[in-house]
């Protein structure tokens, strides 16, 4: 998990933006599927949602930087 965090940390901010998109695209995809009952990995929808997490925690992060 760290080597996750140390790869969205080295990326920029419109690179996180763009992966913010997709991860949320995938998301609604897997929301979707779930509702359908062709969801393959239920698992899937909770690493997504930490993905997105952790996305928004290093956007706040920096923004508070920025402000300070």
């Amino acid at each position: 998990m760290m080597a996750k965090i140390e790869d969205l940390r080295a990326k920029s901010d419109d690179q996180l933006n763009a992966e913010l998109a997709e991860l949320k695209r995938e998301q609604f995809n897997l929301r979707f599927q779930g509702a359908t009952n062709q969801l393959e990995r239920p698992a899937r929808i909770k690493e997504v949602r930490r993905d997105i997490a952790r996305i928004k925690t290093l956007q706040t992060e920096r923004s508070q930087s920025a402000q300070a």
